[in-house]
């Protein structure tokens, strides 16, 4: 055993048996090195809009949670107990701090995935019908489905887009939207054509879906003013809105792909 060791070992006696605060502080330092290598593993499979500081903070957490619960009597290792501890609490927060559910984030998965499986089959976009059917889903479970995922995708304009250089902040995405009052040759071509997909997209979309575009974007009406027009309820508008919504996103994310 070495000096470290044994330096060890009476920390931890001097915290579970004298309740020596001083010893518990220093095995948090000690064991610190455990948070950094778990939020790498996590941050390296996360979104990009998650912060590695931030899941530092929360492994913190775990980390003392661990040091304040390890047994060191029953014979494990405490950083086995501890990497484990650290990962659960991290992956909680991370939970808790997901305004999106995880089932609408599964659906979100299946109909994406689904997507691509018909778009290679029959080299062409899917009917919502032939999707519901991939899906196992009606019609009206589709429209519902869509209309949940229709938010998934949102973003806030402090994310950050990669990490810092040289001392300087990293870029978010509020850094790197278009200046609209300095529109150059390049802004002007590339507004024109992401005009003409607009309006391609929204020629595909049914009458009805296209009526409550116009109505929300174009005249300013609520849903629930929207389902007085039509003739429908609030929650139907909401779902028309959403699977229109949905359509529109995919079939421009499917046209940029085509340009680049």
């Amino acid at each position: 055993m070495t000096h470290v060791d044994c330096d060890i070992l009476g920390l931890w006696h001097a915290y579970k048996y004298a309740r020596q605060r001083s010893a518990r502080d220093e095995l948090i330092l000690h064991y610190a090195p455990l948070v950094q290598f778990v939020a790498g593993r996590i941050v390296a499979g996360a979104p990009s809009h998650v912060d590695r500081a931030d899941l530092v903070s929360y492994g913190v957490f775990g980390l003392i949670d661990a040091v304040e619960k390890f047994e060191p009597d029953r014979g494990y290792r405490f950083e086995t107990y501890a990497v484990a501890r650290i990962k659960g609490h991290i992956l909680d927060e991370l939970r808790g701090n997901d305004w999106v559910p995880r089932s609408v984030r599964a659906k979100a998965r299946a109909i994406d995935t689904a997507l691509g499986t018909l778009q290679a089959e029959l080299h062409r976009w899917p009917t919502e019908a032939e999707l519901a059917a991939a899906l196992g889903m009606t019609d009206d479970e589709l429209a519902r489905a869509q209309a949940q995922v229709a938010v998934v995708n949102l973003v806030t304009l402090d994310a950050t887009l990669g990490v810092a250089l040289d001392g300087d902040s990293a870029l978010t995405v509020g850094d790197v939207l278009a200046d609209t009052d300095d529109e150059g040759p390049c802004q002007r071509v590339e507004l024109a054509e992401t005009r003409r997909a607009l309006v391609d997209a929204i020629d595909r979309l049914s009458e009805r879906e296209r009526e409550v575009v116009a109505l929300y974007y174009h005249d300013g009406l609520t849903l629930a003013e929207i389902g007085v027009v039509l003739g429908v309820t609030e929650s139907r508008a909401c779902q028309i809105h959403g699977k229109a919504v949905a359509q529109l996103r995919r079939r421009l994310s499917a046209t940029e792909r085509e340009l680049a």
